[in-house]
C-alpha cells in the first residue's frame, strides 16, 4: 500500500499539536532536543533494530518540523530545491 504525507499538512499538524509547548520551550531548547534526537538516531543506525530506527527517524523529523515552525520556515519550500535543482 502506497502512503503519502503532504509536507505542508504535516507541518501544520505538528504546529497544532505542539505549537504552544514549543513556544514555551523556546528555540534554543528545541535545537538542543533536535540534536539529542539526531544522536539517538545515530545510535539506532549503528546498533538498533529496524523498529528503533523508524522511531528515531520519526523523532528527528518531528523535531525538525517543530523547529521550522518556531523560526517561520516552510519546509515544503525548503525541500523544493531538491526537486527543481538538486545540489
Amino acid at each position: 500500500m502506497e502512503r503519502f504525507v503532504e509536507v505542508s499538512a504535516f507541518q501544520k499538524h505538528i504546529g497544532h499539536v505542539y505549537g504552544e509547548k514549543d513556544k514555551e520551550r523556546g528555540i534554543s531548547a528545541s535545537v538542543a532536543w533536535l540534536a539529542e534526537e539526531v544522536g539517538e538516531l545515530a545510535q539506532a543506525i549503528r546498533k538498533g533494530t529496524q523498529e528503533q530506527k523508524i522511531h528515531e527517524f520519526g523523532d528527528v523529523l518531528a523535531w525538525t518540523f517543530s523547529l521550522a515552525n518556531q523560526v517561520g520556515v516552510d519546509l515544503e519550500q525548503a525541500l523544493e530545491r531538491y526537486v527543481t535543482d538538486p545540489p
